[in-house]
């Protein structure tokens, strides 16, 4: 466990200050005061609390490894110190924490209270030890704050998961959802079928699975960290590897069989009280299948959960929403998972979105609204296990829905704007922004983290220009006043799912072509690296590459002070998409960026976005009416 907080705790850069501490998720209560504390001086810790003598060794640990030893004492001390009380008035998973003159206090109701104390202290001691002053009382808008990893389709190596696991605890999250089982692969293993998980029983990753040890030093890990893992066995549907190995579905009479012997088996293996039981995206041949299943599962002392839209789940079983139609009934409950798909998000727009999101279109947990999960869905191949995390926004998006279901609020509509120049949404972004910029730089330097600033970029939008689907056709805005102004590195013209997603236009239409235009400085003449991109792919469906010598199929344009900045040379152009076929630059996040000519002073980029029919030829082929134009990240 060390060495992964080791990774969480790099100290910031020296001489950083800021005039509200930078954390995430923002406390709900948060007072700053005159004065300053200095950490150097803290030489002891008072616990009071018998059953808080765990989490007051980790926090003794932890600090111990920035440069601060304390030392656990009694009530007679000199000095200034750390005290940590208990208080029975606090809300589940609340605290107190109070830096002032004498020391620092932190009062918490229960052991994950204090733990989540700690990762706000931590957080808030920069390099050089001095602390200024501050009451914060804090405690969670919902009691369900998961993170999903699917490790059926490619597998992930224990040190990945647990660092994972390490990031997500210490941003509050509680639920660790491990899909491990598939159409690819069966990836746990099983003492009475071991046929499940030999390698011609899987398509992809072949051999690549997860022993009963394994699978039981996460569920430790995550108990030591105050997360519940979530197991899930997916049924009936994806379970083509099942079918590969057993020889038989398991809606059949064998099939069912076979099923609760693996149930029987997991449920007296595991110390888990959930297991998930998919239920999704299948042809339910027999009805009796699922009811059947959930009863012996609660008969084994496991709950259930199951996805929605999905099979016949009955009214115990705890529901996953996944499809943006699916709504509440009384007297179910659910989690959320609608539009938290990381594998679907642009990077730039995923941070946006994540930011707005209202959580079950629920401001707070209510009786029917649990909380929420978000979700990586890497369907397609990869060559290396860290390319997840190069072509999916995890760490940023990790960051920024731990905010947001940690504090709860946002909109009920699904957005990917940041709003209009000067307006409250964004500023507060802009606010969030900085927060996140900072954990980047302190917390994951060495990480992939595919996100850049982007609340200083405003765009002049013209159109809509009727192009009557020649997509080349050109118009003159030199004339003209612009019809909108849009912040933000990534703009959405229309999200591919539209209307339950707002883009920036309104009432957008088919046939037509907008540009946007916006102004960069640089001191001097020199080439830069840029971030551009027309359809940022999806990593599920299996979309067709670009065509070769074009952005893309909808002959978008960009240019720099008159001159048109050519696209990349494809290293699969114009070949159809295969889900098999790893993404190699597809991508402007993980392909090397277009280099750009700049001028000393302003410079001029202007964008060309034309669209055509919004019906796409087939599901892997969305219309993605979208452009994105930023600075590369420096590495």
């Amino acid at each position: 466990m060390k060495r992964y907080y080791s990774l969480l705790l790099l100290c910031c850069l020296s001489g950083l200050t800021y005039a509200q501490p930078a954390l995430i998720p923002q406390p709900r209560q948060l007072s700053l005061q005159k004065g300053s504390f200095n950490m150097h001086t803290c030489k002891e810790m008072l616990v009071l609390h018998e059953g808080f003598s765990k989490e007051a060794s980790r926090l003794q640990s932890l600090l111990k490894e920035q440069g601060y030893a304390l030392r656990i004492t009694k009530p007679k001390i000199t000095g200034p110190y750390l005290q940590i009380l208990y208080a029975d008035s606090l809300p589940k998973e609340g605290y107190t924490l109070q830096i002032a003159k004498e020391g620092i206090a932190i009062t918490a109701g229960d052991e994950q209270g204090l733990f989540y104390a700690t990762q706000t202290l931590l957080q808030l001691v920069p390099s050089n030890g001095i602390v200024q002053y501050c009451r914060i009382k804090d405690w969670p808008a919902f009691s369900w704050r998961g993170y999903m990893v699917d490790v059926g389709r490619n597998y992930q190596s224990m040190a990945t998961l647990k660092q994972q696991i390490a990031i997500i605890a210490r941003y509050k999250y509680n639920i660790f959802h491990f899909h491990f089982t598939e159409d690819i692969a069966w990836r746990l293993a099983s003492r009475k079928y071991p046929e499940l998980t030999a390698p011609e029983s899987m398509t992809r990753h072949k051999g690549k699975f997860y022993t009963e040890a394994d699978l039981k030093e996460l569920i430790a890990y995550c108990r030591d960290l105050h997360i519940t893992l979530i197991p899930e066995i997916d049924m009936p549907g994806h379970s083509a590897a099942f079918k590969r190995a057993m020889k038989t579905d398991m809606q059949t009479d064998s099939g069912m069989a076979m099923v609760k012997n693996i149930l029987k088996e997991f449920c007296e293996t595991y110390d888990v009280p959930y297991l998930h039981i998919g239920g999704d995206e299948v042809h339910i041949t027999n009805k009796q299948f699922l009811p059947e299943m959930i009863a012996y599962i609660h008969a084994l002392g496991k709950q259930t959960i199951g996805w929605d839209p999905g099979g016949n789940l009955g009214t115990k079983t705890l529901r996953q929403l996944w499809m943006y139609k699916t709504g509440t009934d009384t007297g179910r409950t659910y989690i959320d998972s609608r539009h938290l798909y990381i594998n679907h998000f642009d990077p730039l727009e995923s941070v946006v979105t994540l930011y707005f999101r209202m959580i079950g279109n629920q401001p707070k947990e209510n009786a029917s609204m649990k909380g929420g999960t978000l979700c990586l869905w890497h369907d397609r191949n990869i060559t290396h296990e860290m390319d997840m995390f190069r072509m999916n926004p995890v760490y940023p998006d990790i960051l920024t829905f731990g905010e947001r279901i940690w504090t709860g609020g946002g909109s009920a509509q699904w957005t990917t704007r940041i709003g209009l120049p000067g307006s409250a949404s964004a500023t507060a972004f802009a606010a969030f922004e900085k927060r996140l910029l900072t954990h980047q730089q302190r917390y994951f330097s060495n990480l992939p983290f595919p996100y850049v600033k982007q609340s200083n970029i405003t765009w002049q939008l013209y159109g809509p220009f009727e192009n009557g689907g020649d997509l080349r056709k050109e118009f003159d805005i030199s004339k003209m006043k612009p019809a909108l102004e849009a912040i933000g590195g990534t703009i959405v013209l229309r999200h591919w799912w539209a209307p339950n997603i707002d883009g920036w236009i309104a009432d957008p239409k088919e046939n037509t072509t907008w540009y946007a235009t916006t102004k960069i400085w640089s001191d001097a003449d020199k080439m830069e690296n840029f971030w551009i991109g027309f359809n940022n792919f999806s990593r599920s469906p299996a979309t067709d590459s670009p065509p070769k010598d074009a952005w893309d199929n909808k002959k978008s344009a960009v240019w720099v002070n008159g001159k048109l900045v050519p696209p990349p040379v494809w290293k699969r152009g114009g070949e159809k998409g295969d889900g098999e076929i790893p993404l190699v630059d597809e991508g402007y996040e993980y392909r090397s960026p277009t280099p750009v000519k700049l001028q000393k002073g302003w410079n001029t980029i202007r964008v060309k976005a034309p669209v055509g029919s919004f019906t796409p030829v087939n599901w892997q082929n969305p219309v993605k009416w979208m452009f994105t134009m930023v600075k590369a990240p420096v590495n």
